[in-house]
């Protein structure tokens, strides 16, 4: 059943843009979801559909903005083996492996994260996408690591909040090319969808959303006979589509295996076999979620994870240890 929601604006809400103006008043709702239903026309201003989030209030504003019925999935379920390290009524906490896409989308449709939390019966919010129920947030198809499904609506706009208000712990591990300068920084540019290839993300110089991504250098691996490579940590402040990977690469250091933001290098003669078979032929860019951290929606307590680096990755980082040898 659809929810009606009216509100006036008064002197201390003006000039607010509208969504942050609703999500002011109404605490549970996430600005994401509020921006996508005035995009679908689902609000009025003194009675006159509005379709700009950014538009602000003035005093004596009226407003209704309707939340439409929750959409039904109808996704078929996939046999495949969750790796979760936690769960209650609210949420789960899953370890995804590389290699498997988080929802439904153009050129898969059933074998994915979400197929695969409906084969077990899992309990999904369904606020969103009818494509991506439970999904609060993503990592890429080729990333392993640490994310949060939400169980229940009133868990996933706790959660969505937490993510738009940057509250969310998130630290990742990768391998990059070469060393970064400086060794230990902050990335903070605008990320943009690519104007040559609309798959791929590139930083933005007037155009794009804030991407900020601290980082620090873990180990550098240098050797006469081997591409130098560097184990560094990164912590996000926002989660932009493929925000690491965009800003090593404009930094100079892409990550190790990553398809498509790519690396051009050149062969070592002295390379031990089993080092340059295990680089050069990695079939996933070496970035995993370390780290993952939140405020649980019920409870309100801090919860923390950690996971290890799958075996893949942590083969290759005791070859290249041994490099250093």
């Amino acid at each position: 059943m659809k929810n009606i929601i009216n509100l006036i604006v008064d002197n201390n809400d003006s000039p607010l843009r509208i969504d942050a103006f609703i999500t002011k008043k109404k605490k549970e709702l996430s600005r994401t979801r509020v921006k996508n239903l005035i995009l679908k026309k689902k609000l009025k201003l003194n009675n006159k559909i509005l379709e700009d989030p950014s538009k602000k209030v003035s005093k004596g504003d009226r407003i209704i903005f309707e939340i439409p019925s929750p959409k039904k999935s109808s996704l078929k379920p996939y046999n495949y083996k969750l790796d979760i390290v936690y769960e209650d009524d609210d949420l789960i906490v899953i370890n995804k492996s590389s290699g498997i896409s988080m929802h439904p989308g153009a050129g898969n449709y059933d074998n994915t994260i979400v197929n695969a939390l409906i084969y077990y019966n899992k309990n999904l919010s369904n606020i969103g996408d009818e494509l991506r129920p439970g999904i609060v947030h993503r990592i890429d198809k080729d990333t392993s690591g640490l994310i949060v499904i939400a169980k229940n609506n009133k868990s996933h706009e706790y959660l969505s909040n937490q993510f738009s208000e940057h509250k969310i712990t998130r630290i990742y591990q990768a391998i990059i090319w070469g060393k970064l300068r400086p060794q230990n920084g902050k990335i903070e540019t605008l990320i943009k969808r690519s104007t040559k290839n609309r798959q791929l993300m590139q930083v933005g110089t007037t155009k794009g959303k804030k991407a900020i991504t601290n980082y620090k250098t873990i180990e550098i691996f240098q050797n006469n006979n081997t591409p130098t490579f560097s184990l560094i940590e990164c912590r996000l402040e926002t989660g932009r589509t493929h925000q690491i990977r965009v800003h090593m690469s404009f930094k100079g250091n892409n990550i190790l295996g990553d398809k498509k933001y790519k690396k051009k290098f050149k062969k070592f003669k002295n390379i031990k076999p089993e080092l340059e078979e295990s680089i050069f032929k990695l079939d996933r860019q070496f970035l995993h979620a370390k780290t993952l951290g939140f405020e649980h929606p019920n409870t309100k307590e801090y919860l923390e994870f950690s996971s290890n680096l799958p075996l893949d990755l942590e083969n290759i980082l005791k070859k290249l240890r041994n490099t250093n040898k």
